[in-house]
C-alpha cells in the first residue's frame, strides 16, 4: 500500500541524504526553517518503506508579489523507487496543501537534471540558471495555483 503521511524534519533525512546530499556530512540534510511550525514534511510510503519525500515551507520569493508563497524543498525520491510516479504524487500532495492554506503560488530551485520532471508536472522556469555551490545549476521554477 501506498500512503502519504506528515513526518519529522529528521525522517526527511532518510531520503534526502543518499539522494540530495550523497558524500556530505547528514547534518548537510538540514535546512534552514525545517523546524518552523508552518513547514511541513511529507513521506510516500511504500508498504511501511519510506520511498519518497517533500517539505513544504511558506516562504516568499522576490520573484512574485503573492502575499502567500509556498516554497517546495528536499524533494527526493529514492533511486529503489523511481518511475513509479511517486514524484508525481509528492507534487500532486504538495499542491492541494498549498490550496488549502490558500497559497497562489508554488515556487523551488529546481537542480538541471529535474528541470523535465516539473515541466510535466506544469511547472515553467523564470529567471536564468544558478549555481549552488558544491551542488550545481539550478533553475528557480513556479506554477501558478
Amino acid at each position: 500500500m501506498k500512503i502519504i503521511r506528515e513526518i519529522t524534519a529528521g525522517k526527511t533525512f532518510i531520503v534526502r541524504w543518499p539522494v540530495l546530499r550523497e558524500g556530505k556530512p547528514r547534518e548537510s540534510c538540514r535546512f534552514e526553517g525545517d523546524e518552523l511550525p508552518t513547514t511541513r514534511h511529507y513521506g510516500l510510503f511504500d508498504e511501511d518503506d519510506l520511498a519518497a519525500v517533500v517539505s513544504i515551507f511558506e516562504s516568499n520569493s522576490q520573484w512574485f508579489d503573492d502575499t502567500k508563497q509556498i516554497q517546495l524543498r528536499g524533494m527526493a525520491v529514492l533511486p529503489a523507487y523511481r518511475r513509479r510516479k511517486y514524484g508525481d504524487r509528492l507534487v500532486k500532495y504538495s499542491e492541494a496543501y498549498a490550496k488549502r492554506i490558500n497559497a497562489t503560488v508554488i515556487w523551488f530551485n529546481a537542480r538541471e537534471i529535474a528541470v523535465p520532471f516539473y515541466e510535466k508536472c506544469g511547472y515553467e522556469i523564470i529567471g536564468d540558471w544558478f549555481d549552488i555551490g558544491d551542488i550545481g545549476k539550478h533553475y528557480v521554477m513556479f506554477k501558478r495555483l
